[in-house]
């Protein structure tokens, strides 16, 4: 059964190709994972984006110096198995490459995870490296696969990023006067993982939560109820200077990064998370001619691998799962859906969705979830 590996051009995102090879023989020890579906955002340009400097292209190496395979989140089922644990017909949900098949290295098995131990990603995070087993998986439900794929890794990263913060006081300080609110601005305010972010600071209830957004989504991210205000890109004079603010930077927009760092006077901590804006990318070294603190990339499972060994595994995972279905009710309101799927087919199919995430086109109130499968699969 041939596989179809969707690959990116690692310098020019616009370049994409499909290949088609033959499988080879598993190895003892090996799964090959049909990849029934994945959704697709601008979370995966994130990672096409830092590719080489995260090293998102060495989870799913494509043989091909010039060409990456993007990581995405999906549910696949197994189709042979050389590995006495894991059972052909098994269900998981895990980081895949975009493909329609995948070959998986089994090491540490527990009845809720498998760990992927294949020599190339042992020194690579960790978390990127456990798939669900569906049957175990807590968070998991049959007919809610399609918003698990698309919310599920944007909203763990949005509540980390919540925590980060609380967890750092918002980096308030004794100078602030006493009763004194911080202020989190969110560029991209529209993304998935921006108003996921949004909805777990809101529930703090004492934190000013300030969406900036491109015009047309402007009405969109005023419906979520979770800004405090929604400002255009063009309206950061309204910004109180010198209150104490946390940048929180979806965007990766250089020149409005820098036009926020040189208005706020009282910006205390500038995090970067994605490039929404992926043609408008600071240039290289930019970081460190900016004002105020230096703009610092989030990088969740650090702050996951802190929260275990403080809480336990146990513990955090508990406390994940009750945020988890608290986003997730409101998103999927029927009356109010914050959040509406489209499903998509075959090779063009993808290309089309990735250049439309690529350059932060569509409705904001979609999430799009492809599938490569061969009919034959």
């Amino acid at each position: 059964m041939p596989t179809l590996d969707f690959l990116v051009r690692k310098t020019d995102l616009t370049l994409t190709r499909v290949r088609e090879r033959e499988d080879m023989p598993l190895a003892p020890g090996q799964v090959r994972v049909g990849i029934d579906a994945f959704a697709l955002t601008a979370n995966n340009v994130t990672y096409a984006s830092f590719g080489d400097a995260m090293g998102y292209w060495q989870f799913f190496p494509s043989g091909e110096a010039e060409w990456g395979s993007v990581p995405v989140w999906g549910f696949g089922r197994v189709l042979q198995s050389t590995h006495p644990g894991v059972a052909v017909g098994e269900r998981l949900y895990g980081f895949f490459p975009t493909a329609s098949q995948a070959v998986l290295t089994p090491g540490k098995l527990t009845p809720e995870r498998i760990t992927d131990a294949s020599p190339h990603r042992a020194e690579l995070a960790a978390v990127y490296n456990q798939y669900f087993r569906c049957a175990s998986d807590a968070l998991y439900t049959a007919d809610t696969e399609d918003v698990q794929a698309l919310l599920r890794p944007l909203f763990i990263t949005s509540w980390l990023i919540d925590d980060f913060l609380g967890d750092n006081g918002f980096f308030m300080d004794g100078a602030d006067a006493p009763g004194s609110r911080p202020v989190a601005v969110l560029s991209s305010a529209s993304s998935k993982t921006a108003y996921g972010t949004a909805f777990a600071l809101a529930q703090r209830g004492q934190v000013d939560v300030v969406g900036l957004t491109s015009e047309p989504n402007r009405a969109f991210c005023e419906s979520l109820g979770c800004y405090t205000r929604v400002l255009g890109y063009g309206e950061l004079a309204q910004l109180d200077a010198q209150a104490p603010t946390v940048y929180i930077d979806f965007a990766g927009n250089g020149e409005l990064r820098r036009r926020l760092h040189e208005r706020l006077g009282g910006l205390r901590y500038s995090m970067v998370i994605g490039n929404t804006h992926v043609d408008q990318r600071a240039p290289q070294g930019e970081a460190k001619t900016l004002p105020g603190p230096r703009p610092t990339f989030f990088f969740a499972p650090a702050q996951i691998k802190k929260r275990t060994a403080e809480w336990g595994t146990e513990a955090f995972g508990q406390r994940l799962a009750q945020a988890w279905r608290a986003f997730t009710a409101r998103a999927t309101d029927p009356a109010r859906p914050w959040l509406r799927v489209a499903r998509h087919a075959g090779p063009e199919a993808l290309a089309a969705v990735w250049q439309e995430a690529r350059e932060g086109r569509g409705d904001a109130r979609c999430g799009h979830i492809v599938s490569l499968k061969t009919p034959a699969a």
